[in-house]
């Protein structure tokens, strides 16, 4: 097989084989079409493309990722997890180059461009009671914060569900239920980073930023592929063995909040606490400035650094 430039196309190339087994062999996740006369050409940046092909080749894993659905552009991936959910495996993965109506915790919009960034949702179907699904939000902010550390990018956790370089937010988690009494159907676990976005809304940009402009560039599959890997991790311990002491030592470890004073927004109300530690359920114990000692339950609760955003 021979790679050759085509100079009309900039960081395009003619690949020539005259074996289309040779070619799929050493494809692996680049995006090729053929060209009349020519023979194949790889198409600028496929190598980055979510696909399947691109983000399972080298992957391990037994659940996460074995199935991913890929689109190029969609509404938002946790609706449509939602709507595919009890007919899909656990462990599916619907991931998107675009997001028209990205969501975040408590309705809010999340700013999701084209191949900017990497817009994924995650099917799950925990064997536990509806009571214990809230941690897999911790999961998940332990599992991205260890992958992108691996990857040599220095991220913390802002409790609950958001990533954080720099005292700015680079990645959320959107953890959506549907269970009954005593059984969940599934959870649907929303992921959302910035990777290659440079310019953000003058009512963002205080608070949000991306890898690359941090300075850290790194493949999107890179990174899909070591999230999966270390949430899988992570989640078969929990489910299997209500284990949680590794992903709380993680959460403690990666905190950029816990020693910090930083305000507790609920609605319209603002109190101003001391953050202590994560208990064993996940909740964050805090003092107030009367020196009382109690637990937050994430949900309809923001929390906001004292000078910025943590």
């Amino acid at each position: 097989m021979g790679l050759f430039p085509n100079f009309g196309e900039t960081s395009q190339w003619i690949i020539t084989t005259p074996n289309m087994d040779e070619l799929k062999e050493h494809e692996e996740g680049y995006n090729i079409e053929f060209v009349n006369r020519k023979g194949y050409k790889l198409i600028e940046d496929s190598k980055d493309l979510l696909t399947y092909q691109s983000i399972s080749h080298r992957l391990e894993t037994k659940v996460m990722g074995r199935k991913i659905v890929h689109f190029e552009t969609i509404d938002s991936t946790n609706d449509y997890a939602k709507k595919v959910a009890l007919q899909e495996l656990e462990g599916t993965v619907i991931i998107s180059e675009e997001q028209t109506k990205g969501k975040g915790r408590i309705g809010r919009q999340w700013h999701s461009k084209s191949k900017e960034g990497i817009w994924m949702s995650i099917i799950l179907k925990p064997k536990i009671v509806p009571q214990k699904a809230p941690f897999i939000t911790l999961i998940a902010g332990a599992s991205i914060a260890k992958a992108l550390n691996n990857l040599g990018i220095e991220t913390t956790i802002k409790w609950p569900n958001d990533i954080i370089i720099n005292n700015k937010k680079i990645a959320g988690i959107l953890t959506e239920l549907s269970a009954e009494i005593e059984r969940i159907n599934y959870i649907i676990l929303g992921i959302g980073i910035n990777v290659k976005t440079m310019e953000f809304s003058q009512e963002i940009s205080e608070i949000a930023t991306s890898l690359y402009k941090e300075g850290h560039k790194i493949s999107r599959v890179d990174i899909v592929r070591n999230i999966l890997e270390e949430f899988e991790k992570l989640y078969i311990k929990y489910i299997n063995e209500d284990s949680k002491e590794e992903i709380l030592n993680i959460c403690r470890n990666y905190s950029a909040i816990i020693g910090k004073d930083v305000y507790l927004i609920k609605g319209e109300e603002k109190e101003l606490i001391r953050c202590l530690d994560i208990n064993q359920e996940g909740n964050l114990v805090v003092q107030t400035k009367d020196s009382i000692i109690k637990e937050i339950i994430s949900g309809e609760v923001s929390i906001r650094g004292v000078k910025g955003y943590v």
